[in-house]
């Protein structure tokens, strides 16, 4: 599904005094987030004043935000940026595009069912599909994922013996 604002971090803390926030990637690694200059907070474009990575987590002050008591109150509340600023390379997606999708058997076209989760392990991502059955895809490139088109709400995987079974 095409979306035009994606959630990149939630706040997960405060840090120090003077209202710096702790984010939480969403989306790849806590570097990811120091591109930004605008982020979006329940509706409204708020501006970094600083973003910088610290033990995986980044750190960000906002503009307005100028102490912990104020930042204390952002805590759990997601982080969005627009889809065109992001910038990523051509065939990459974020994980909240991609719920949602129908996902296709690549070889026959039959639809297998539904992209309903993405969940992200050491390896790879993994993708879990409920079709008549709910089942699990790795989310690698050309081995298991054929292809991904937004437009259409559209997923081609390889399907193997038993696995929509």
């Amino acid at each position: 599904m095409k979306l035009d604002f994606v959630p990149v971090g939630r706040i997960a803390g405060v840090h120090g005094i003077r209202g710096e926030l702790r984010v939480l990637p969403l989306e790849g690694e806590a570097e990811f987030l120091t591109g930004f200059k605008t982020f979006y907070l329940e509706g409204q474009a708020v501006s970094p004043v600083s973003c910088r990575v610290h033990k995986g987590m980044a750190l960000l002050k906002l503009e307005g935000v100028e102490d912990r008591t104020a930042a204390e109150g952002l805590r759990g509340k997601e982080l969005l940026v627009r889809r065109a600023d992001a910038r990523l390379p051509e065939g990459e997606y974020f994980d909240g595009e991609l719920i949602g999708l129908d996902v296709y058997d690549g070889e026959t076209g039959e639809c297998v069912g539904e992209l309903t989760r993405v969940e992200r392990y050491p390896a790879s991502k993994v993708y879990t599909v409920r079709g008549v059955k709910e089942f699990l895809v790795p989310a690698v490139k050309d081995a298991f994922i054929l292809g991904v088109d937004l437009e259409n709400n559209r997923m081609d995987i390889r399907v193997w013996e038993g696995l929509t079974e």
